[in-house]
């Protein structure tokens, strides 16, 4: 059972767009039904990791970084940001991360190519999911 739903109206000016958002704060994570028929279960961990902000996507592609330590991370909220996207507030203060509609569904989509690149770049500079 999802703790929050946030439901969503279609917007021309969006490509890909979500009818229903859950966020299941027992088992941390996120379940996002697009109108497409697809729907994708994101863990908060890969939603911290990956998130849109300054923070952890620099200002460019070579600025990225790479952020340990979030194996436990929870999302406390959703906050719908006017018809396009979500902030997802997590339980280490993380909340500057906007995620479009578009966003998340490369993040669904893209999955297991960004979790095992995510994944390599810990192990290749020595870091931890855990610390």
């Amino acid at each position: 059972m999802a703790d929050i739903v946030v439901e969503t109206r279609g917007s021309a000016e969006t490509a890909v767009w979500p009818l229903e958002l859950r966020l299941v704060k027992r088992e941390r994570r996120v379940e996002i039904d697009f109108e497409d028929g697809k729907t994708w279960s994101l863990p908060a961990e890969y939603l911290r990791v990956e998130s849109p902000s300054a923070e952890v996507q620099g200002h460019g592609p070579s600025q990225k970084q790479i952020v340990a330590g979030k194996r436990r991370v929870g999302i406390t909220a959703l906050e719908q940001v006017g018809n396009y996207a979500v902030r997802i507030l997590f339980d280490d203060g993380h909340d500057t991360g906007i995620f479009s509609w578009q966003y998340l569904y490369a993040l669904g989509a893209e999955q297991p190519g960004r979790w095992q690149a995510y994944l390599e770049a810990l192990a290749e500079r020595g870091m931890d999911r855990d610390v």
